[in-house]
């Protein structure tokens, strides 16, 4: 039982050190993640300083985590699209765009959050 815990230590030790060395990647070369990151941390602030439920600060907060990872998941697919050809071909346009939009649609998803939410504080009724 404990060599068997202090592997899985061992794991998730290794499982953090790569995420945070992708993070370290795609933050130095991803200029929107940056700006993404900001995006979060003001909204966050905003999240904690309004007079919001638990539950709308947490769907705030989970939903610009989100959009992060939709943002390192972009990186990757353009990447790994990048490494295998330079070659300009529809089904890596194809790749990249769709990756593109999730991005898109998970900050759609998380500013109709916030719209909902400012409603309920601020909207007429």
């Amino acid at each position: 039982m404990i060599a068997w815990l202090a592997a899985e230590c061992r794991r998730i030790g290794w499982t953090v050190r790569w995420s945070w060395r992708g993070w370290r990647a795609a933050w130095a070369s991803e200029k929107s993640l940056r700006q993404w990151s900001l995006a979060n941390l003001a909204s966050a602030a905003l999240a904690l300083m309004l007079p919001l439920s638990p539950g709308e600060r947490a769907l705030i907060i989970a939903l610009g985590v989100l959009v992060l990872a939709a943002e390192l998941m972009n990186t990757a697919v353009e990447t790994a699209i990048n490494y295998i050809s330079d070659a300009t071909h529809p089904l890596a346009a194809k790749a990249k765009d769709c990756a593109s939009a999730a991005v898109a649609l998970s900050a759609i998803a998380a500013g109709l959050a916030w719209l909902l939410v400012l409603w309920g504080l601020y909207g007429p009724g």
